[in-house]
């Protein structure tokens, strides 16, 4: 097939700082003069932060990767994962069709987009947050028929769910990723047959699909406000950088240094907007509450909430502004989860002995 660059091109790309950072921390991962070896997950970020890839951002990423253009074209026009014009601003849905998937039903899923989206492959819905495309084998053939999100896939699809996937993405809602008919990861449909002492119960989801939910790292909303996931040594003052360093002395008289940004300087909040909430030493003597009951809390989350000496949801529910920037800034790899799922809320109605509709569905094993 064909793949062409969009005629309607932006004047210029940037990344914003975050990722601008996250960027230059990639390419640490590899040998000086091997920095090209990093353009696959910077184009990446380039099309989760603007929604597809264009013509400004390649040049971008080659300039920064010293790579000649037409090799960035190259790879960003080889694989189908890079989307060369505008997408749905919320999600673009791309359905499997090969064989397992076809038998499996997968023209019934292709029909939903056509329904719910938009007749032909690459519109836009008219209310602009949704396209879809068909596309070759994706790998998830136990697990037929499928659509991948960006990085994520739902599996085991039927219509009904497939269409209630969208409807959620609609609402702001973004549903769990991996099996959508109640298995773990890939097993048989009647249960396992070998290895019948593995133990799923140590993780809410497979592997893949909790450390998606674990990261905040689903469904990219391409509204500016994503929070984007940092490299495991971004923020480290010793963090090993493979180019060549200035001297001490150049660090701090060149203003136009390219150096990561200060963990400080990539807060959402200034420091003097946020404020330390009280914490626990340990839970009362009832035991902690559930908090995996509140939607963006993991297994991991939690554990990571006990740390901070959180345990009960009327904790959560008395948090300030000041004081969600501050859990914010100081959830290590998952900033931004209290603001983005709206924990306070969630947690007033928990803490008052309520019920969310996300606590009821985990309650019902249904959040998979």
């Amino acid at each position: 097939m064909l793949r062409r660059l969009y005629a309607d091109q932006p004047d210029s790309f940037a990344f914003t700082p975050a990722n601008l950072a996250w960027a230059e921390a990639q390419m640490t991962k590899y040998p000086e003069g091997r920095q090209a070896s990093a353009v696959i997950p910077l184009l990446w970020r380039a099309q989760e932060q603007e929604g597809w890839l264009s013509r400004p951002a390649m040049e971008e990423v080659a300039r920064m990767l010293d790579m000649a253009y037409i090799r960035v074209l190259e790879v960003a026009t080889f694989y189908f994962m890079f989307q060369l014009q505008p997408v749905g601003q919320v999600a673009h849905f791309q359905v499997c069709g090969t064989t397992s998937c076809m038998i499996m039903g997968a023209e019934d899923l292709v029909e939903v987009c056509k329904k719910k989206i938009a007749t032909k492959p690459h519109e836009i819905s008219a209310d602009g947050k949704f396209s879809w495309e068909e596309v070759e084998c994706l790998g998830a053939c136990a697990n037929a028929p499928m659509a991948q999100v960006g990085k994520d896939y739902y599996e085991d699809l039927d219509p009904a769910k497939f269409e209630q996937i969208i409807d959620d993405l609609a609402k702001g809602d973004v549903p769990t990723p991996g099996p959508q008919n109640g298995r773990y990861a890939a097993e048989p449909l009647s249960g396992l047959t070998t290895l019948q002492d593995f133990d799923s119960g140590k993780t809410q989801y497979n592997a893949s699909a909790q450390l998606a939910t674990d990261l905040s790292d689903t469904v990219k909303r391409i509204d500016g406000t994503e929070v984007p996931l940092t490299t495991p040594w971004q923020g480290k003052p010793d963090a090993p950088k493979k180019a060549a360093k200035p001297t001490a002395k150049a660090k701090v008289s060149d203003a136009t240094s390219k150096a990561k940004p200060k963990p400080s300087e990539q807060r959402d909040a200034p420091a003097a907007q946020q404020k330390k909430p009280r914490t626990m030493k340990a839970p009362r003597k009832s035991g902690a509450d559930d908090l995996k009951l509140i939607k963006g809390v993991g297994p991991k989350m939690e554990g990571l909430l006990h740390s901070l000496g959180f345990f009960h949801f009327d904790q959560v529910a008395k948090w300030s502004a000041e004081e969600v920037a501050w859990v914010d800034e100081n959830l290590e790899g998952f900033r931004g989860r209290v603001s983005r799922d709206n924990w306070v809320d969630q947690a007033k109605i928990l803490a008052e002995g309520g019920e969310t509709e996300f606590a009821s569905r985990v309650k019902k094993g249904s959040v998979y």
